[in-house]
């Protein structure tokens, strides 16, 4: 198949967006796939969590503000398998700093370009805002991938997440498709879990993924030890739930597993 890049958006923090970008990354790559993973929040939890605790090359920053090439800025994660296209803390000057710039929305696809069929798999982890960063992304983006916490009632932001979606297909990029809803940090024994689960069910029936991400101590635990699933606790539910679930988004993104 041609190769997909994946945007992983939600304006939410906190939903698990960082931690399927991370392991669905892994997940691919451990099946052979070439895979990059690039980090647009300048929390840089992408980052850390895919096991690079210090950048000292140049960064996504400075592939935004054209300072280098992204070919300089990639990092290769041998232990995870897949590239990293790491964040600083920089990142957080960059909405400002591309306001008055021409064309500022199409900064990372025409960056991509460059090192797009290097890869089967671009990730972009988007910050938790409808910021000009994640418009960048979406605008690069073949497809969208939506984390969906099981945990609060997320119908109001997730009209105002499609609204966005449909505002940036109508002027920037006619092409970008919604892979699907993920349904993250299920706990099947409270009420309010399963409520939310069958409401995004409901409202999104063909666009949500059959898999369903378990809330796991694991899964909180890996990225405070630089590691992913796979890596941390290669055994435990969580990381057969994102096996299924890579499974599943190779199915849908025209492949085969």
């Amino acid at each position: 198949m041609a190769h997909e890049t994946i945007a992983f958006v939600n304006q939410k923090g906190g939903v698990g967006k960082t931690t399927t970008a991370v392991s669905l990354a892994a997940a691919l790559a451990r099946k052979g796939e070439r895979v990059l993973l690039i980090d647009l929040d300048a929390q840089a939890n992408a980052t850390s969590a895919a096991g690079l605790g210090e950048v000292t090359g140049p960064s996504i920053y400075e592939t935004l503000m054209q300072e280098a090439e992204p070919r300089d800025c990639i990092v290769p994660l041998e232990e995870e398998k897949f590239d990293l296209l790491p964040a600083t803390r920089e990142l957080s000057g960059a909405e400002v700093e591309l306001a008055p710039a021409i064309a500022r929305e199409q900064r990372l696809k025409n960056a991509l370009a460059t090192v797009a069929d290097d890869y089967d798999w671009i990730f972009i982890d988007c910050p938790p805002s409808l910021s000009i960063l994640t418009v960048n992304a979406l605008t690069a983006a073949t497809s969208v991938v939506i984390p969906v916490q099981c945990e609060y009632l997320p119908m109001e932001g997730l009209a105002r997440l499609m609204e966005t979606l449909t505002l940036v297909r109508g002027s920037l990029n006619p092409e970008l498709r919604t892979l699907g809803l993920v349904l993250t940090m299920l706990d099947r024994r409270t009420r309010l879990a399963r409520e939310v689960a069958a409401d995004v069910m409901m409202h999104f029936p063909r666009q949500t993924f059959n898999t369903v991400i378990p809330r796991a101590v694991g899964l909180a635990e890996a990225p405070s030890h630089g590691q992913s699933i796979f890596r941390y606790r290669p055994g435990s539910r969580a990381a057969t739930a994102y096996r299924r679930l890579a499974t599943e988004l190779t199915e849908r993104a025209g492949g085969s597993a």
